[in-house]
Parts: C-alpha cells; sequence; structure tokens
C-alpha cells in the first residue's frame, strides 16, 4: 500500500487524520510512538530548528531530506508542508516529483506568494497570488503525481490576509474545481468561531483540513462535530515543547551548577539509545560480525 493510500485508508475507516508536527526523524518517531495517525513535516519547525525565520529561507533541498529522513523512521504516512511550492507552477512539478519519490502521502501547498512569511506573526505581509495563478499549481501538481492517491492539499492563506469569509470560499471553491483532494483554511483568530463559519459555509465534497494553533479551543470532538474536516493537523507543538524543555533544563544546569538537579526529569540515556534502536545494532553485531 502506498503512503498516499495508507493515508486515505486511515481517513476512510476513522473520519479524521490526526496530524502531528515534527522537524526531525527523532521528533517523528516519538509522534508515531504516541499514537499519532501521520506526521505533518513542518517548514514552520524545520526553519526553527536550523535557527532561521520561516520566510521561504530553508531550501526545498533541506525540507525534502528531513521529509525522506521522517518517512523512513517513522512508519507513519508524511504531510510535506511545501510552503509555496518553491515557486511558479513548473516548480511544482518538480518538486512533486520529488516528493513523492521521497515516499511523502502528500503534500499542502499554499496561495501566497513566493518568498512567503509564516502565517501567524503579528503585521507580517502576506501576499496572495492570483486565483488563474494557484489553479495551475494545483493542475500541475495534479500532473506530476505518479499514485493518484498521493494526496493533494490546497492551502487558503485569505483569512490570515484578512480578505474575509468570501473570498476565502471563493478561493476554495476554485482549488477543489483545480482537483485538490483537500482545503486547508488558517486562521490567526483566537477563537474556532471564524473557521467554524467557513465550515458551516462550505459546500464542496473535498474535506477540510485544520492547523488550529491560534485557537487551543478546538479539540477532536469539536473538530468530528463539523462533520466537513478530513485532517487535524498539530502543527508546531513538537518544536515548542523542545525548546520549551530545553530551556528550563539549560537554565536549571546554570543555576544549580551541575546536572544534579536535571537528572529525574530528562529523558534517561538509555531511553535515547533504545529510541533509535540501539540494542538491535547491539545484537547484529553479535550475529554477523565475526
Amino acid at each position: 500500500m502506498s503512503a498516499g493510500s495508507k493515508l486515505r485508508e486511515t481517513l476512510a475507516r476513522s473520519g479524521l487524520v490526526e496530524a502531528m508536527a515534527a522537524h526531525s526523524p527523532l521528533s517523528a518517531m516519538l509522534a508515531a510512538e504516541a499514537g499519532f495517525d501521520a506526521i505533518w513535516a513542518s517548514g514552520f519547525e524545520l526553519s526553527a530548528m536550523y535557527g532561521v525565520p520561516d520566510v521561504s529561507v530553508v531550501s526545498m533541498t533541506q525540507h525534502l531530506d528531513m521529509t525522506r529522513a521522517m518517512v523512513d523512521r517513522s512508519g507513519l504516512p508524511v504531510v510535506a508542508d511545501i510552503d509555496t511550492g518553491f515557486g511558479n507552477a513548473i516548480n511544482v512539478l518538480y518538486a512533486i516529483e520529488q516528493y513523492e519519490r521521497a515516499g511523502a502521502a502528500a503534500i499542502v501547498m499554499e496561495d501566497k506568494s513566493f518568498p512567503k512569511v509564516t502565517s501567524l506573526i503579528a503585521g507580517g505581509r502576506q501576499d496572495m497570488v492570483r486565483i488563474e495563478e494557484f489553479q495551475g499549481k494545483i493542475e500541475a501538481a495534479r500532473a506530476a503525481r505518479r499514485d493518484p492517491s498521493f494526496v493533494i492539499v490546497a492551502r487558503t492563506e485569505a483569512l490570515i490576509a484578512g480578505l474575509g469569509q468570501d473570498e476565502a470560499l471563493k478561493r476554495a471553491r476554485a482549488y477543489e474545481a483545480a482537483g485538490a483532494d483537500m482545503i486547508l483554511v488558517h486562521s490567526k483568530q483566537k477563537t474556532p468561531d471564524e473557521i467554524e463559519a467557513f465550515a458551516r459555509a462550505w459546500n464542496g465534497k473535498a474535506p477540510l483540513a485544520l492547523v488550529p494553533t491560534a485557537y487551543p479551543q478546538m479539540t477532536v470532538a469539536r473538530v468530528r462535530a463539523l462533520g466537513k474536516v478530513g485532517l487535524l493537523i498539530w502543527g508546531n507543538h513538537a518544536i515548542r515543547a523542545s525548546v520549551g524543555a530545553m530551556r528550563e533544563t539549560f537554565a536549571r544546569i546554570r543555576r544549580d551548577g551541575g546536572i544534579h538537579g536535571v537528572e529525574a526529569s530528562i529523558a534517561t540515556v538509555e531511553d535515547v539509545f533504545d529510541l533509535p534502536g540501539l540494542g538491535r545494532v547491539q545484537a547484529d553485531e553479535k550475529r554477523f560480525l565475526r
């Protein structure tokens, strides 16, 4: 079964795919361990891991290599966040070929201009491309994929850009007409009201995808109650948890003048050995090395 087929099968079986953000093979493995259905190969998280702002600085090669490693190590379908598609429709043709070859189950592509600025930053530039231009990108993605089960998610940033519900719905309908398998609608409002209003007004056949980072009141139960959402992405919690834990641990070591105060609250060395399978390597050494 292809990765795209596996993602679609999970959606058909449970009615909702929950994807946890990751920025490395290790964080993807931890998401799998926690029982999530899929991995969100987050551009924001990867940018943060490289210590650069989320403004299209990370290259396709960097993101693609990390996506491939997440596919390999997590065993879950990976939904690749390819931002604006790394350029125009010609760039999209190449990107889809490469991400499908890397084993991704899906891509999410947004309708902002390249280079983009991250969606939730206050006062950020949120320039949108023309509807027709983005339709061309979706059509290019469909033409490039070899497996028809590979999922193409079109993301509209109309609400992020302050263009309102009518524009968001207009774009979503146009993107579905161009062949998108899912529609991701994003919002920076602090409550789910704007997204729920969009979902109520959505009359397309394509399932919706949501990333409720700004409005944490949106629980799984509340999403299921909408009846139109197929993909729920927990969008940046891996990197935020990592930053918080490292800051606290580093500060404690500096404050205590040693590591004795943090040992009980962090993973053991043995745990970190076990996650990537060092024990299996030891067993293989005994079996094969002579």
